[in-house]
């Protein structure tokens, strides 16, 4: 079994990472991934707060990976499990959230999954990696989204 664990603080509050972990709509606005494939997922919910059991595809390039919600600690633990992913097995994975001192995020993204034999050194690099923009991403957005307006000093 391989892994990866990364970190990323934002200066958003926890409800705010949190939508946008929920609203798989706005994946490619933070992220590395392409689109949400809506005709591809299942139980989307139409106000962009998935629930528990909802299937996410995601297109990467020419790529498409989905994804099941196998737990929901509002505001603090959002957890998946891969459903189809090209090269890789077993993969499961959460992103938790810690209110910092003082405000703000932490998010912690971690995962656990099997590569391909003769693409395991591939994935521990990549994956790795490819998550930490990922996490970076989210916490960049929210902040970007939780700014407060100019001149509010």
């Amino acid at each position: 079994m391989q892994s990866y664990d990364v970190t990323a603080d934002s200066t958003a509050p926890p409800a705010v990472v949190w939508a946008l972990l929920l609203n798989p709509r706005s994946w490619p606005e933070w992220s590395r991934i392409d689109a949400l494939e809506p005709g591809r997922s299942r139980n989307l919910s139409s106000d962009g707060r998935d629930g528990v059991g909802a299937i996410r595809a995601f297109r990467l390039g020419k790529g498409v990976t989905k994804e099941r919600i196998t737990a929901l600690d509002p505001e603090r633990r959002f957890a998946y499990e891969g459903v189809e992913i090209p090269q890789m097995a077993d993969y499961r994975a959460a992103v938790e959230l810690h209110e910092l001192p003082g405000g703000g995020t932490r998010i912690h993204w971690h995962g656990t999954y099997r590569a391909r034999r003769g693409m395991r050194w591939f994935f521990q690099w990549y994956l790795r990696r490819f998550m930490q923009a990922m996490a970076t991403g989210l916490a960049e957005h929210a902040a970007g989204l939780h700014a407060p307006p100019a001149g509010s000093d």
